[in-house]
């Protein structure tokens, strides 16, 4: 097998670090959470202001069409998640 790599080291923050304090949706196997990403450990993630979204409604609505509250800080844990990225509200 033949591999083009190509090795770039940076100080840069990536992964989950990199969104600290930022609202994020993390979709999961059954769930999607959404919520202001305040902490990142080896096998969680925990939310501030989190919600449950039941429905997203259209992707480029401003708000979720279902989303109910849920306690803070909620956790959820990294290895199921699925999919990630910076939530509408």
């Amino acid at each position: 097998m033949k591999r083009a790599v190509q090795v770039v080291e940076t100080d840069e923050v990536a992964g989950f670090e990199a969104m600290l304090g930022e609202s994020v949706l993390l979709m999961c196997g059954v769930y999607f959470y959404a919520g202001k990403l305040t902490g990142v450990n080896g096998d969680h993630l925990e939310l501030e202001e989190a919600k449950l979204v039941y429905e997203t409604g259209a992707w480029d609505s401003p708000a979720w069409a279902d989303a109910q509250s849920l306690p803070s800080p909620w956790r959820v844990m990294k290895q199921s998640v699925e999919s990630w990225g910076k939530a509408k509200c």
